[in-house]
């Protein structure tokens, strides 16, 4: 598959482009729960204050922190706080801090974020100690006063420290916005628009990551797509390349349904491969790791819980994935049996209608449709088994999350808008080990799909131009000569030519006759280099056709195979697929030759007649005729012919080949016909007999009917007596 992938490479900028915009929205997901969790341990709970540091305190409060303060402690505090006399104090101040219109306020200066956390240590420890103080004063109903000159401010300062210990940071900073609280509210604050205020700022910051984290997410799947849909249209693109140079060998190595399959189903598994991968696998290792560290920083010891649930998630996709993967395989080979089935039955419609075979072919229909189907529902069900499996896990996990996180509540250890937080990261992990579990499962199938796709690609084509290629003769034209011609088709035992060796000469016609299986389509097929020879030559003016362009070799051949290929388009798209610049004069003249002329006008639109794909809207005669036509076109030099007549009556093959006899001596072109037909090549000017891949006889007419045995039993098998002394 790594093979495949390069080509990915016009698409690196976009790649990291979506890499950046996935780490965007994960950062972005991930502060979400932040948030979520400041607004009910800060907002609701702790009423909007966001610290234990006093942004104002009345001078009252202060003084009873200083009596509990050691000197160092002290130094803290006035450093940090500037004091307000209510007799000096504007009236603008007054409204905004209505207690400076009875006592003094101090209130906290601009200090550093190390400071602030020191301070904050500080008025906690000593908001404890005070509510010790008073604590023990009420108990021992003595004022505070005469307390610690009994007991000492020491003796209160290790009890607040023992409590703080033992209550845990969520009680302790809960117990410090009480105290911040109360003292706010007596300094006149309305602490309802405070906590207001933080809840709907930390939720407008919420909601603006969460669109900012949409936006990502929707930029993430434009750029998969098209870099996915580039990819599969580039990688489409060199398949369908690869095989227009493929030669007749390499054809027969695939076949045609195994191609379009590969062509079309593995690509797009390929693609929705890395559109998966690009949106969910590249995120999903982000998404995971940073959940993973706010876990780890949140404090909560319940990381085990996610151990445990990570480890059982990947235990049993191992285990399906064991199973799954060897069925991939199988089943592309089944899509590529179904393919062939119903291209077989489309393409044999009226022969099996003919037969009336429709339900045979029905049921090996249903057959391959079943096995398919049968792969298809095991995987698909496995893949489906893992589903409630996952939803099970993720369950369990919030259970023993909530089981244990609310024993750590109770203890004071953490709140519970931590939990809260702390259960959406381990979802996210999760959730990230899910969709990494669910790709996983896609790979195996997208790998066969890329082996597959990579042997057409790595497939060694068997006929291709050397790298120094040569240029035909410019002082012949249409000379083809066979030097000892042997072939042998790839993998065969025996040749299925043998030591062929003939010319032929500019306007003269060369035909090929044989019973079934002599080799002559075999013979013409290597003249265009659709096979290369085994041994022997075979030159064209003069050149050996191994040594010059295939491309320059077949503009000179003018070809029609034995069954008549049109192509979907008009009639004169078809005629123009062999020459583009041809004129009308060309076209009607071609048509002419070509015995086409009378039912082309007699159409409604004439040469703009449609023509469905393959010619299926035609006659099988005017398929062929509007075949040869196309070669006319061309005006080439070399005409083959393979057995392109079989579908015309006598008195149109007859007036064709008379056409066709007199337009090539006038361009001196050469003919190269194969024929079942002892009348279509009665008059060629060379005649050549293969028996068995040997050629047994060559000659005209009346020198094959005197020396050829083979030619004999041919002709009187096809002609009778009065015929043959008539001819």
């Amino acid at each position: 598959m790594t093979k495949i992938l390069k080509y990915l490479k016009p698409y690196w900028f976009s790649i990291l482009l979506a890499f950046g915009l996935l780490f965007g929205q994960a950062t972005c997901e991930l502060t979400m729960p932040d948030y979520m969790q400041n607004i009910v341990n800060t907002g609701i709970q702790n009423s909007g204050i966001e610290s234990g540091v006093y942004q104002q305190i009345s001078e009252k409060t202060l003084n009873s922190f200083l009596m509990f303060a050691t000197d160092s402690e002290k130094d803290l505090i006035t450093s940090s706080y500037k004091l307000v006399e209510s007799a000096s104090a504007s009236k603008d101040l007054k409204s905004e801090i209505p207690a400076l219109k009875k006592e003094n306020v101090y209130l906290l200066k601009d200090i550093n974020d190390t400071k602030k956390s020191s301070l904050e240590d500080c008025l906690t420890l000593l908001q404890m100690t005070v509510m010790e103080v008073s604590q023990a004063a009420s108990k021992q109903n003595v004022q505070i006063p005469q307390l610690l000159m009994m007991n000492g401010v020491d003796t209160y300062r290790k009890d607040a420290k023992s409590e703080i210990s033992k209550l845990g940071t969520s009680t302790v900073s809960s117990m410090s916005s009480q105290f911040l609280k109360k003292e706010y509210t007596d300094l006149g604050m309305d602490m309802e628009k405070i906590q207001q205020d933080y809840i709907i700022s930390s939720g407008i910051k919420m909601l603006g990551y969460a669109l900012a984290s949409a936006v990502c997410a929707i930029l993430v799947g434009f750029l998969a797509s098209r870099i996915a849909a580039g990819f599969s249209k580039n990688l489409r693109q060199s398949v369908f390349e690869k095989v227009t140079h493929f030669s007749n060998e390499n054809l027969n190595t695939f076949s045609t349904s195994s191609l379009i399959t590969r062509t079309t189903n593995d690509i797009q598994q390929l693609q929705m491969t890395i559109v998966m991968f690009l949106r969910i696998v590249m995120y999903a290792p982000i998404i995971g790791v940073g959940a993973i560290l706010h876990v780890i920083e949140s404090g909560a010891n319940m990381t085990w819980i996610l151990a445990l649930c990570v480890v059982v998630i990947l235990s049993v996709v191992l285990l399906i994935f064991m199973i799954v993967m060897p069925k991939f395989k199988v089943m592309q080979k089944m899509i590529d049996k179904m393919n062939s089935v119903v291209r077989e039955l489309l393409d044999g419609m009226l022969v099996i209608r003919a037969f009336n075979n429709e339900k045979i072919e029905e049921e090996k229909f249903d057959k391959a449709n079943s096995d398919i189907t049968s792969i298809s529902l095991f995987t698909t069900r496995a893949m489906a088994i893992m589903m409630p499996i996952m939803m099970f896990l993720m369950n369990g996990t919030t259970l023993m999350i909530l089981w244990f996180g609310s024993k750590q509540v109770d203890a004071g250890i953490i709140q519970v808008g931590s939990i809260m937080a702390f259960m959406q990261y381990a979802m996210q992990v999760i959730m990230a080990f899910l969709m990494i579990t669910m790709v996983t499962i896609m790979l195996p199938r997208a790998n066969v799909s890329a082996q597959r796709i990579q042997e057409v690609l790595s497939s060694e084509i068997t006929v291709t131009d050397k790298e120094n290629t040569c240029d035909f003769s410019s002082s012949m034209r249409g000379v083809v000569s066979f030097d000892n011609v042997s072939f042998r088709y790839p993998g065969a035992d025996e040749d299925v030519l043998s030591d062929i060796s003939f010319s032929t000469k500019p306007g003269q016609t060369t035909a090929f006759i044989g019973s079934t299986g002599s080799g002559k389509s075999t013979l013409i097929n290597l003249v265009p280099r659709f096979y290369d020879v085994t041994s022997g030559s075979i030159l064209v003016d003069g050149v050996d056709i191994r040594d010059v362009k295939q491309a320059d070799l077949r503009s000179r051949i003018g070809y029609v195979p034995q069954k008549g290929m049109l192509l979907s388009g008009d009639i004169e798209s078809n005629l123009l697929y062999s020459k583009k610049d041809a004129s009308e004069n060309d076209i009607q003249s071609a048509l002419d030759i070509s015995q086409s002329s009378e039912f082309v006008n007699k159409k409604p639109e004439g040469i703009h007649s449609e023509i469905n794909q393959g010619g299926t809207n035609v006659s099988g005669g005017q398929r062929q005729r509007l075949s040869i036509a196309r070669a006319i076109v061309r005006k080439p030099e070399i005409y083959i012919f393979d057995d392109s007549f079989s579908a015309l009556d006598f008195k149109t093959d007859a007036k064709l080949r008379e056409a066709l006899a007199a337009s090539c001596k006038e361009t001196k072109s050469t003919v190269l016909l194969v024929a079942q037909r002892i009348s279509s090549i009665l008059h060629a000017d060379q005649i050549i007999v293969l028996d068995e891949g040997k050629m047994v006889g060559k000659g005209t007419h009346e020198e094959l009917m005197e020396s050829c045995k083979v030619y004999q039993q041919i002709a009187s098998s096809q002609l009778t007596k009065e015929e043959l002394a008539n001819v």
